[in-house]
C-alpha cells in the first residue's frame, strides 16, 4: 500500500490529512492522486465510502495556489453532497491560504456573490445554482483548471445532463476534467467522450468496497410481521444513531409514523420534501434530537454523519451497488458499524444475488423472541445504571428520596424509578400464522402444490425449488408424494410461513406455481 509521505505532498496539506485521522490512502486515493496531480482527465468509478472525495480534493488543494480567482469547480448533485465535500476540502486545506465556497439552491443567492466576490479558490455546487451564477456574470471561469463531476451517474438521473453541458461550454478548453460515478450507464459514458481528453480510468473493485470494520448481518422476516420484527431488531440493538432505508416515499411515510407512535425517536426523509424540511430533519438527525433517520436512496444522498452505528435495509436495495451504497454509511473513521437486512420470501434470490456479486459475509440471525428484547433491554439499563452510580453527582436525586426511603423498600424505589423512565411499552406476541391441521406429521406443515409428475419434476426437483425459493435448508422439507398433476409435501413448522409467502406467486419449469395449505387426510374428498 502507498503512503501518503510517498505521493509528493506538501507539509501543510500532510498534516492536514494526518489531523484528519488518514493513516494510510484507500485504493481510490492511491490510483487517483498521483495521476491527477500530473494534469490528465479522470474517470472514477467508485461509490460512497471509498474515500473519493479526498482522491480528487487532495490534489486539488495541493495544486490550488492563492489567487483571486476560481481554479476549480466541483459539481454535485444534492445541496447535501455539495456541503460535505467543502467540508472535507476546507479540512485539506486548514494549512493553506485556499478558499473553497459551497454554492447551492435553497441559500441567499445575495451571500453567495458576496463570497464570490471577496475571491474563491475552489466552488463547490449543484449544477442549476451554478448555472444561475454564470449567466448572472457572478461566478467566472475564464481562469478555471479542473472540474470536478461528482456522482456523475446520480446528476444525469436527477435531470441535470443540459445543466451541465451548458457549464462545460463555458469553461476553458484546455482544463482538466475528473469525473466520478458509482455506476458507468451510456449516458455518462458519451458525456465522458464530449468533454474529456484521452481520460485514465480508474475503478476500486467491489471487494475494495465495503468497509471491515462494517459487520453485516441479515434476518428472515414475513411481510405480515415486518415492522414487529424491525422493531424487535431495534429494541435488541444499542442504537446510537440509525439509518433505516426504504424502497419508497411513502414506505417512509409509514415507517416513520409507525416507528413514532410506537415511541421511537425517528423522522423521515424523502424528495418529496421541502428544503427547509429537509434541513429541519438532518439538523435534528445530527444533533441527536432523533436516532433513526428514515429514508430513501436519492434522500440519503450525500449525508455524511460520522458517527452512524446503525444502517437497516427496511426494503433490500435492487442492485449490489446500492447496497454498499448503504452500508457505507456506518463504520466511518474507524468506528464500528453494523450493517442489518430484513429479507422477505420474495426477496430471498434477490439477496443471495447481492452477497454473491459483493463478496460480502452476511450472516443470518434470528429474529429476537420477546423474552429476548426484555433480557438485552434489562442488560441495557443495567450498565446504564451502573455508568451513573460511577459518574456521581446524585446528591439532587438524594434529596428527592428523602422522604420515601423510609416508607418504601429502596429496591422498590429503584424499580418504580426505572419504570418511569422507560415506560411500559411492551407488546403481546402476535400469531404470525396459523396454518391449521394440514394432516402432517408432528411438528410439520403439510403442503398442496399444483405441480406433478406431468411437468417432469422428481422429489430432488422439488427440493432444490422449495429450499432456493424460500432459502430454507433442504433438510426441513419431509415426506414428498408426487401424483400426476399435483404434490403434497411437508416441511417444518418454522420454515412453513416462508415456503407459504415465497412459493404463492412462482413459477417452475415454466408452470404457475399454487400453492395452499393442505386439507387433513381424512377430510379429502376421494376422486
Amino acid at each position: 500500500m502507498t503512503t501518503f509521505a510517498e505521493l509528493g505532498l506538501t507539509k501543510k496539506v500532510h498534516q492536514a490529512i494526518d489531523e484528519m485521522g488518514f493513516e494510510e490512502p484507500s485504493p481510490i486515493q492511491a490510483q487517483c492522486i498521483p495521476v491527477v496531480l500530473s494534469g490528465r482527465d479522470v474517470i472514477g468509478q467508485a461509490q460512497t465510502g471509498t474515500g473519493k472525495t479526498a482522491a480528487f480534493g487532495i490534489p486539488l488543494v495541493e495544486a490550488a495556489s492563492n489567487v483571486r480567482h476560481v481554479q476549480s469547480l466541483i459539481l454535485t448533485p444534492t445541496r447535501e453532497l455539495a456541503i460535505q465535500v467543502a467540508g472535507e476540502l476546507r479540512k485539506i486545506a486548514r494549512y493553506k491560504r485556499v478558499k473553497t465556497l459551497p454554492i447551492y439552491g435553497g441559500q441567499s443567492i445575495g451571500h453567495q456573490i458576496k463570497a464570490l466576490q471577496q475571491g474563491v479558490n475552489i466552488v463547490i455546487g449543484t449544477p442549476g445554482r451554478i448555472l444561475d451564477h454564470i449567466r448572472r456574470g457572478t461566478l467566472k471561469l475564464d481562469k478555471l483548471q479542473t472540474v470536478v463531476l461528482d456522482e456523475s451517474d446520480e446528476m444525469l438521473d436527477m435531470g441535470f445532463i443540459d445543466d451541465i453541458e451548458d457549464i462545460l461550454k463555458v469553461t476553458p478548453t484546455e482544463r482538466q476534467t475528473l469525473l466520478f460515478s458509482a455506476t458507468m450507464p451510456d449516458e455518462v459514458k458519451k458525456l465522458s467522450k464530449r468533454y474529456m481528453k484521452d481520460p485514465v480510468s480508474v475503478t476500486v473493485n467491489r471487494g475494495d468496497v465495503t468497509v471491515p470494520l462494517i459487520e453485516q448481518v441479515y434476518y428472515k422476516v414475513l411481510e405480515r410481521t415486518k415492522q414487529d420484527s424491525l422493531c424487535r431488531i431495534i429494541d435488541s440493538e444499542e442504537i446510537s444513531l440509525g439509518i433505516i432505508f426504504c424502497r419508497t416515499k411513502r414506505g417512509v411515510d409509514e415507517l416513520t409514523e409507525a416507528l413514532i407512535s410506537r415511541g421511537y425517536l425517528a423522522d423521515g426523509l424523502h424528495g418529496d420534501l421541502s428544503q427547509a424540511q429537509r434541513d429541519r430533519v438532518m439538523k435534528k438527525f445530527r444533533n441527536g434530537e432523533i436516532e433513526m433517520l428514515i429514508a430513501t436512496d436519492v434522500a440519503a444522498r450525500g449525508i455524511d454523519v460520522g458517527n452512524v452505528s446503525h444502517v437497516v435495509n427496511y426494503d433490500i436495495p435492487q442492485d449490489p451497488e446500492s447496497y454498499v451504497h448503504r452500508i457505507g454509511r456506518t463504520g466511518r473513521a474507524g468506528k464500528r458499524g453494523l450493517a442489518i437486512t430484513l429479507v422477505t420470501p420474495r426477496e430471498f434470490k434477490l439477496f443471495k444475488s447481492i452477497e454473491k456479486e459483493t463478496k460480502a459475509k452476511i450472516i443470518a440471525r434470528e429474529v429476537p423472541s420477546l423474552a429476548d428484547v426484555a433480557e438485552r433491554q434489562a442488560e441495557i439499563w443495567r450498565e446504564r445504571l451502573r455508568a451513573s452510580l460511577q459518574e456521581g453527582g446524585l446528591a439532587h436525586y438524594r434529596a428527592v428520596l428523602a422522604g420515601l426511603v423510609d416508607e418504601f423498600d429502596p429496591v422498590d424505589l429503584a424499580a418504580a424509578a426505572l419504570k418511569l423512565i422507560a415506560g411500559d411499552a411492551h407488546n403481546e406476541e402476535k400469531a404470525e400464522y396459523d396454518f391449521g391441521d394440514t394432516g402432517a406429521s408432528p411438528g410439520m406443515v403439510r403442503f398442496f402444490i399444483n405441480i406433478g409428475r406431468t411437468a417432469k419434476i422428481g422429489p430432488a426437483d422439488l427440493i432444490k425449488f422449495v429450499s432456493e425459493e424460500a432459502g430454507i435448508p433442504g433438510n426441513a422439507i419431509g415426506k414428498i408424494d408426487i401424483f400426476e398433476k399435483f404434490t403434497f409435501f411437508e416441511v417444518e413448522q418454522e420454515s412453513a410461513p416462508f415456503v407459504f409467502e415465497s412459493l404463492r406467486q412462482t413459477r417452475m419449469n415454466g408452470s404457475r406455481v399454487n400453492l395452499e395449505p393442505a386439507r387433513p387426510r381424512e377430510k379429502m374428498v376421494r376422486r
